[in-house]
């Protein structure tokens, strides 16, 4: 067996990450010398915390600074405001967990278990903090009597409305034995916890726990729409804190759809729910833990000024134990073996995993001590909340706003990047060729944040549902994402159209296959350039056809939603329009938000359908953000299939193209069940609520009438 006790080069990123070179680099510096070495790094990203600059920055760097980083709260004393977690038993492989347990013994911090049960060298350790989640895996008296306090589970950043994931082959024997389950079985926990649909019954469990162990309680929760009212009802129901994970936290395991399209990021959280909290009186005595993506001091420090006690690492602590982000923790191939591993054949150091995490803990508070140096405070309650200290660069006056701090506003381009990037591409192979949603790990890199937005949808996260609106388990629980056109007469199992008017013949029939034996639809042109015909749904009610001229019960296609509007007020025979960005001036999200409001406000919407049609949609977020915004159906190019497939062999393309509509039915039912909706036409059509603009263009956030990410 390999003994791994030492750093492993770090590979090429071909990719972009947010967990740079750079960024691993300095808390490789940090694990092997805790001396402090950089105290205000700049990144040039899109990223709202990388936009936040302290007013006063003074890179002076001391190695014996004066100020004080410890926190006391409920009795709990810690030298530095640290929480290293919650990374399961099972998702790492028991050696990094005893690692994390020990080095917040030796530093006077905090770890949290994770909901993979308590593995027994880290029960010994008294400085954790345990986790009461969904599925309960090797949970019991005795293991919530162990530790510190204990955390109820709602959610987390990387999967916000759905349970943990632990893919069957991570399942190993002692691994079973630990959270009671079979071996190589999936381990899925339930999306809601089947005792919590309420925040009365959250408070209940708060109570009953509180009782029974006598410890505080936490409730952990990812960083959604509703935060700060989240934040406030868990506060009145007697939780002594909170943990608040943010877009783009890493995980074991989430569905790319997931991951890439939910949640908020954490600094817009952290500002919305503190300055709540202490609207309503609700701030003292409550202890708020912040996490995401925070990577050196700095951060920390940014979210302590905007309204954090503690912060939360993971990933970072993870990346000091020798993680080269290889993004493979949910298949068991780790390289350093901090993930449970299939075969066994690897084992980190105990010791060198205790060391390296200590020395970047006590670097990292060192880092910190100099920042409160330098702002001229001597303790970190000088710091809690002191927004004044903060400016803002290239943020939009709305997210200014909400992080409640002076700047200078910046409105950027919706445009930026690429359409498809390599991971969009891999992300599409995948799913075609095994027809369920495409599982991942570690952090999100999904635009604006990391990767540069190429549409107006890549700016806006879809809401996960917790607590006061629980969400609902799509593998446990039908999800209805089907759709009926025409007043009824057209039925799609979801709302996407394949345009296969300009590929190769081959993905044309085998698109035209799976979508009659899924119930999906085709559009095509026919021998008249004026009309074309959508092939018949499965059950035989009708076929949708469109034309460029006025015919009764025909879809008008047209590329202007002021003309579609005037038609539409005038022609009652008509089904409705397909608004085509291909042809258009404006971008689709606008066309179809802009339509599907005049025709509310005209009291006539539910008389038509809106259909939106382009060639440069991607994915099936990209569908059900565009739902969302108020269209009925989406109509997008056929060349999909052709890029999941690539320079590949085209054997098997009928059953690819199969996959691919099952999988993103599959997708829109877990995007659903996120948002807490049983029926997407009936609920998520034009439910703009249910979106969120992060940082997105004032001008553009007004026309998609979607509300800023982190407003109440």
């Amino acid at each position: 067996m390999l003994i791994i006790n030492k750093y492993l080069p770090i590979p090429k990123q071909t990719d972009n990450e947010f967990w740079t070179v750079e960024r691993i680099e300095h808390i490789r510096r940090l694990s092997l010398d805790p001396k402090p070495h950089q105290l205000f790094p700049h990144y040039q990203t899109n990223r709202v915390m990388d936009r936040i600059f302290f007013k006063q920055e003074d890179p002076t760097i001391k190695e014996k600074p004066s100020a004080s980083t410890s926190i006391e709260f409920d009795g709990i004393y810690l030298r530095y405001p640290i929480y290293l977690g919650d990374m399961s038993y099972g998702a790492l492989s028991g050696n990094p967990n005893i690692a994390i347990a020990r080095a917040a013994d030796i530093t006077e911090t905090l770890a949290g278990t994770g909901e993979g049960g308590l593995h027994p060298e880290v029960a010994k350790h008294k400085r954790i903090f345990v986790q009461w989640a969904s599925a309960r895996f090797g949970v019991d008296i005795d293991v919530l009597m162990k530790g510190l306090g204990v955390v109820i589970k709602i959610g987390q950043g990387a999967k916000p409305g759905i349970g943990g994931h632990l893919p069957g082959s991570k399942v190993t024997e002692p691994i079973s034995l630990t959270r009671r389950i079979p071996v190589g079985i999936d381990a899925i926990s339930p999306a809601p916890h089947h005792d919590i649909y309420s925040i009365e019954d959250l408070g209940q469990r708060i109570e009953a726990l509180k009782e029974a162990t006598g410890k505080p309680v936490f409730v952990k929760v990812a960083a959604t729409n509703y935060i700060p009212y989240i934040v406030s009802g868990i506060a009145r129901m007697g939780a002594d804190g909170v943990i608040i994970d943010g877009h783009g936290a890493g995980t074991g395991a989430t569905p790319v759809v997931i991951r890439d399209n939910l949640g908020i990021p954490i600094e817009l959280a952290v500002a919305s729910a503190d300055r709540v909290l202490r609207e309503q009186g609700l701030r003292d005595g409550f202890t708020i833990i912040a996490g995401g993506r925070v990577s050196n001091a700095y951060e920390a420090a940014k979210l302590i000024a905007l309204g954090a006690d503690i912060v939360n690492l993971g990933t970072a602590a993870l990346i000091s134990m020798g993680c080269v982000m290889v993004h493979k923790c949910h298949i068991g191939s780790c390289p350093t073996a901090l993930t449970n591993k299939i075969d066994g054949t690897r084992m980190m150091d105990i010791d060198f995993g205790t060391s390296m995490l200590v020395n970047f803990i006590r670097g990292f508070g060192t880092e910190l001590a100099n920042i409160l140096d330098n702002l001229g405070l001597t303790s970190l309650d000088e710091l809690r909340g002191r927004r004044d200290l903060l400016f803002g660069k290239g943020l939009s006056r709305e997210t200014l706003e909400i992080l409640g701090i002076e700047g200078e506003e910046e409105e950027q381009q919706p445009k930026q990047g690429e359409l498809w990037l390599r991971r969009k591409k891999v992300y599409l192979h995948e799913l075609t060729n095994k027809g369920d949603p495409v599982i991942t790990s570690m952090g999100s890199t999904s635009p604006p944040e990391i990767e540069k937005p190429a549409r107006i949808v890549d700016w806006l996260r879809t809401d996960g549902a917790q607590v006061t609106r629980p969400p609902i388990d799509p593998y446990r629980e039908d999800i209805d994402t089907s759709f009926y056109l025409n007043k009824g007469r057209f039925f799609l199992s979801l709302p996407v159209i394949f345009d296969i008017s300009e590929v190769q013949e081959d993905v044309k029939e085998a698109l035209k296959w799976s979508s009659f034996a899924l119930s999906s639809a085709v559009f095509d042109e026919v021998t008249d350039p004026r009309y074309a015909e959508v092939t018949f749904s499965k059950d035989g009610k009708g076929a949708l056809t469109w034309s460029e001229e006025f015919q009764p019960n025909a879809y008008l296609l047209l590329s202007d939603p002021e003309e579609a509007f005037e038609v539409m007020t005038s022609v009652r025979e008509l089904p409705g329009v397909i608004l085509d960005e291909d042809t258009a001036d404006d971008d689709l999200e606008i066309m179809v938000s802009d339509l599907d409001t005049k025709l509310k406000e005209a009291g006539i919407r539910r008389r038509f359908d809106i259909i939106a049609k382009s060639s440069k949609l991607r994915d099936s977020a990209d569908v059900f953000k565009l739902v969302m915004l108020g269209a009925d159906a989406v109509i997008m190019s056929g060349k999909v299939l052709e890029i999941a497939v690539g320079e590949g062999s085209r054997k098997g393309l009928k059953e690819r193209a199969f996959n691919l509509i099952a999988g993103w039915r599959k997708e829109i039912a877990l995007l659903a069940g996120a948002a807490g909706v049983y029926s997407v036409q009936n609920t998520i059509t034009g439910n703009r609520e249910l979106l969120r603009g992060v940082n997105l263009n004032s001008y553009v956030l007004r026309r998609l009438r979607v509300k800023a990410a982190g407003s109440l």
